[in-house]
């Protein structure tokens, strides 16, 4: 087993005046390593598009997850959604990438613009087959997995932005290979990829998209480990120990917490240096200990931490604030959100008398709920968690 993994974003917008997107991703997890990506798109837009593109990744998704045949796939789908009465066509065209064993990835397509693949951060023509399956003409290709490699999945949205308006064939495939080149080394998450992509293809539709667009971006890239401690132990006789773990662990290593940074202080035996800059009139300054990587304080910031992953696996509109700023919470959102791949929290269950006050917004249950949300939300993004209670 080889030590990469796939870090998976993508975004959308409606075609202008709908509510409802016409596209739809799924990600299903096969095993801890292989992984099926499916982007398809419903024919139309609206409601009736919607229905057939989330029926189509859903039904591709589910099967190739359990082991099914490709040929299998498209027969049920051809079997299950209705047909159209003006096209006479059953379902969306689809792309999936099939990630095996994070060794190898497997493309098939069906009438999606092609796939562009970025090794380098140059554009890579993989070999593609042609085959037919039930008279439909479907790609299949094969890739040996690199670390770096970006896979960028699209509706036909995309290469269409800018149709009779900045372009007069829309934005074409080539454009966007260019597009991409000049951000894919910068090191970008896939999430903030797409978003670029899509925010792009936005502009040039004068923020009035005549079709839905989406955007999938898969970057195959290292293991990253990252270690947070947060709130000291219940039992005092457990803080030796839980330093002990939490310090033994590879990766960077984050203490959220006053009192959790002085028991790690006093284990380390090095003095803390407080910083009085208050970087975000939000979020309380940060500290310095050497040996850890980031010292902040605890619940207020990873509050605001927790705030902006809600909004990143969303529309990823505060990007520009945690990815620039200096404060305590944006330092962490870059760490766990860009960095991280598998993130191991140590969570202390000591209830702080200083959250006892009535007229504190903060309590036991906050701290746990904290924990809890934040976890969901790095799931969500494709994160290995652990969590260890003290």
């Amino acid at each position: 087993m080889n030590d990469l993994c796939a870090d998976i974003g993508y975004k959308s917008v409606n075609h202008y005046g709908e509510q409802l997107c016409g596209d739809h991703v799924d990600i299903v997890e096969q095993n801890e390593n292989s992984t099926v990506i499916v982007l398809a798109d419903g024919l139309g837009s609206g409601v009736k598009a919607s229905i057939l593109s989330t029926l189509t990744s859903k039904i591709i998704s589910t099967m190739m997850a359990e082991g099914l045949s490709l040929e299998d796939c498209v027969e049920t789908i051809a079997a299950t959604l209705p047909i159209c009465s003006v096209r006479g066509v059953a379902y969306s065209t689809f792309t999936i990438v099939h990630l095996v064993n994070n060794n190898e990835a497997e493309i098939i397509e069906y009438d999606n613009p092609q796939v562009i693949m970025l090794r380098n951060g140059q554009n890579y023509d993989y070999p593609r087959k042609e085959m037919n399956i039930g008279g439909k003409k479907i790609y299949k290709s094969i890739v040996k997995l690199c670390e770096n490699d970006i896979f960028v999945l699209m509706s036909d949205g995309c290469p269409h932005a800018g149709l009779g308006n900045l372009y007069d064939f829309g934005w074409k495939r080539d454009e966007i290979v260019g597009f991409m080149e000049t951000i894919a080394d910068v090191g970008y998450t896939a999430k903030t990829l797409s978003t670029i992509l899509v925010d792009e293809c936005y502009k040039l539709y004068g923020e009035k998209p005549g079709d839905d667009a989406t955007a999938c971006v898969v970057r195959i890239r290292k293991r990253e480990p990252m270690n947070l401690l947060f709130g000291p132990p219940s039992n005092r006789d457990d803080c030796n120990r839980m330093m002990s773990l939490f310090f033994s662990k590879e990766g960077k290593h984050i203490i959220c917490g006053g009192t959790t940074s002085s028991i790690a202080a006093k284990y380390l035996g090095k003095p803390i240096r407080a910083s009085l800059n208050f970087e975000d009139s939000d979020v309380p300054p940060t500290a310095e200990l050497e040996g850890v990587d980031l010292v902040t304080e605890g619940v207020i910031t990873v509050n605001k931490v927790l705030t902006y992953a809600k909004d990143y696996l969303k529309d990823n509109t505060t990007y520009e604030q945690w990815s620039l700023k200096r404060d305590g919470a944006s330092m962490i959102c870059r760490l766990l959100f860009e960095e991280a791949t598998d993130i191991n929290f140590y969570v202390g269950r000591a209830v702080n008398p200083a959250h006892q006050n009535p007229e504190l917004p903060i309590n036991f249950n906050i701290k746990m709920n904290l924990v809890e949300e934040l976890s969901k939300c790095l799931k969500q993004m494709g994160k290995r968690i652990k969590v260890s209670y003290f």
